[in-house]
């Protein structure tokens, strides 16, 4: 079949002086039913560039302002202030790694005011900052998963399109009792417009969601690397507080 409706587009376009080409032109050659495959197509592809727009803000806000914390927060907590590394982490609301490096600075705050053993209170530092890497790592997800969806079933939407449009080509030749291309043109141009809003729609999705799959797995890697450093130096601290008792 998809030979065939090569062999029909070739014909289509040597006669294009006599088959119209503009939008206009094919919008009004189409049944009801391919505008509505269109039409939804359009939707989803309005939708998948949402989200693409709000996780490139998302993403670019993270990178931006966690280059900015890292340094800020590494001088405070070398020189032991846990208060000012936590004030340097609530301003910078959108850092991923300011998100799950205040939660166990809190946690581990909390502890060592109420002088619990220092064993207990690195277990629930670290549990706090394993909670708020899943936490950041769903804030970072959201949105993902509908760009799989519509990269993986655009090209069925537009399918679908494509047989209505064969459909209604042979239905052409039916009501005209003709076998010739003004019988089939109407259909065929449907069949190869749905398929390629299809196409267009599911490929920059795929690209999308692969790229933002990417960026969050990179930002787990640093998530995870600084709940590391931070265990690190909860437990060189409680070290120097049992010394120095």
């Amino acid at each position: 079949m998809l030979l065939q409706m090569q062999v029909w587009a070739l014909f289509l376009l040597q006669e294009g002086a006599t088959v119209g080409w503009d939008p206009r032109s094919l919008w009004a050659q189409m049944g009801m039913m391919a505008k509505l495959v269109v039409v939804l197509l359009f939707v989803m592809s309005a939708w998948s560039i949402g989200i693409m727009i709000d996780r490139w803000l998302a993403y670019s806000g993270a990178r931006k302002q966690s280059r900015a914390f890292a340094p800020a927060v590494a001088g405070a907590l070398r020189e032991g202030k846990l208060d000012e590394a936590i004030k340097i982490a609530d301003r910078y609301k959108k850092s991923h790694l300011a998100k799950v490096v205040v939660a166990g600075l809190q946690e581990f705050r909390a502890h060592q005011m109420s002088s619990e053993i220092s064993g207990e209170s690195i277990e629930a530092s670290k549990r706090a900052l394993e909670r708020a890497e899943a936490i950041v790592h769903a804030e970072l997800k959201r949105g993902v998963s509908t760009l799989a969806t519509v990269g993986s079933t655009a090209p069925f939407v537009g399918l679908f399109g494509t047989v209505v449009g064969i459909i209604n080509a042979f239905k052409g030749i039916s009501t005209e009792k003709s076998t010739g291309l003004g019988a089939v043109a109407g259909g065929i141009s449907e069949a190869l417009v749905t398929t390629a809003i299809g196409l267009f729609v599911a490929i920059p999705a795929v690209w999308a969601f692969n790229a933002a799959t990417n960026k969050t797995e990179s930002f787990d890697v640093e998530m995870g690397n600084s709940s590391s450093e931070l265990i690190d130096y909860f437990l060189k601290r409680s070290q120097r507080s049992g010394a120095g008792k």
